[in-house]
């Protein structure tokens, strides 16, 4: 899922054939700037993949079963690992704008569940959530940027609806519950590819710092120039990490 940081990856995918979302059966549509909303299959580092470039999100009016929709389609396809990317707001007084973080857990405050309903027979009914983000998968990107002298935070990803960015109290409180960057994506799917048992890498690039003084206001067209600096980082790193998985 080519998210917030990973967009520019699609243009090194080979033998692409793309669909437009609009064009797709069941298939929302993205609403929001910088998701160009295009499924892609191709070859990246010598594996065949599916990309999607954009993605949709619960506070554009989505059903939790839409949002995740592509998900399914998916597993339905044979894919084995998903790696998934997002734009973040920093709650760890340690991180800097433009830091990638390794998601390492999550956080789910989203208001809907996205298992929420019959269940479906790709896993079982109360699915175990100790291990969702893949420790090999983890190890391999710490190996690679190592390697390459990459700097990679690792944390606990916290999962709202938005669309509203954090006031600073709210940041404060997040961070205290465990949380080392917020955001208003990623969860919900990731949640029903673990169901689906798809392997499953996530990045987080961070674009904003909150619950800090003095308080710094944020914009959409900030996160998306901070996610631009993070670019290369990201795209180096899943290239790599396809190559090696």
């Amino acid at each position: 899922m080519l998210g917030t940081g990973l967009g520019p990856l699609a243009s090194e995918i080979t033998d692409a054939i793309e669909f437009p979302y609009k064009d797709i059966p069941n298939f929302p549509v993205s609403t929001v700037e910088g998701h160009d909303g295009k499924l892609i299959f191709g070859r990246l580092g010598g594996k065949d993949i599916m990309a999607m470039k954009g993605r949709f999100h619960y506070y554009e009016g989505w059903s939790m079963k839409e949002v995740t929709f592509p998900i399914r389609v998916m597993y339905e396809l044979g894919i084995k690992t998903l790696f998934v990317s997002n734009a973040a707001g920093g709650m760890n007084a340690e991180f800097k704008i433009g830091d990638v973080m390794v998601i390492t857990d999550h956080i789910n405050l989203f208001p809907e569940h996205p298992l929420h309903g019959p269940n479906f027979p790709t896993g079982p009914r109360f699915p175990d959530m100790h291990q969702v983000y893949d420790l090999d998968l983890i190890r391999l990107a710490d190996n690679i940027a190592r390697e390459k002298g990459f700097t990679l935070r690792h944390g606990v990803y916290t999962g709202v609806q938005g669309p509203t960015f954090e006031t600073p109290a709210e940041y404060r409180m997040f961070h205290r519950m465990g949380g080392d960057a917020i955001g208003m994506s990623t969860v919900p799917e990731v949640i029903v590819a673990h169901h689906c048992g798809i392997r499953i890498f996530g990045l987080s690039v961070i674009t904003d710092l909150g619950g800090f003084e003095p308080p710094v206001e944020v914009s959409h067209e900030e996160v998306q120039q901070a996610a631009k600096k993070a670019q290369p980082v990201m795209s180096a790193l899943i290239r790599e990490m396809v190559v090696r998985s």
